[in-house]
């Protein structure tokens, strides 16, 4: 893969990644034990897209695009266990059918 097309994947990696953190809201009461780990799945993919725009500005695109993917699965992986809402949006999360 060359330098251009990993640029590339990267910045619609990223794209996709802040659409669906934009996208997923937690889904589990304040008052539930699970809050909390709603709010650090939530945080972890917050923080690795940070890290991945830094990267990115670096042009480190590879390490980047590892941060988004990163992002992504935090966020997909709050989605199946329930602890956010994500309105079924199959294109966006892995989910269960």
């Amino acid at each position: 893969m060359s330098g251009i097309d990993l640029e590339k994947k990267a910045e619609n990696y990223r794209k996709l990644t802040e659409k669906a953190l934009k996208k997923a809201r937690i889904s589990v009461p304040i008052n539930s034990s699970l809050f909390i780990q709603a709010k650090d799945f939530k945080e972890m993919a917050e923080n690795y897209l940070k890290d991945g725009i830094h990267f990115q500005e670096k042009k480190e695109f590879a390490v980047a695009l590892a941060s988004f993917s990163y992002a992504h699965a935090w966020l997909d992986a709050g989605a199946r266990l329930g602890l956010f809402d994500v309105k079924n949006d199959y294109k966006l999360f892995t989910l269960f059918k």
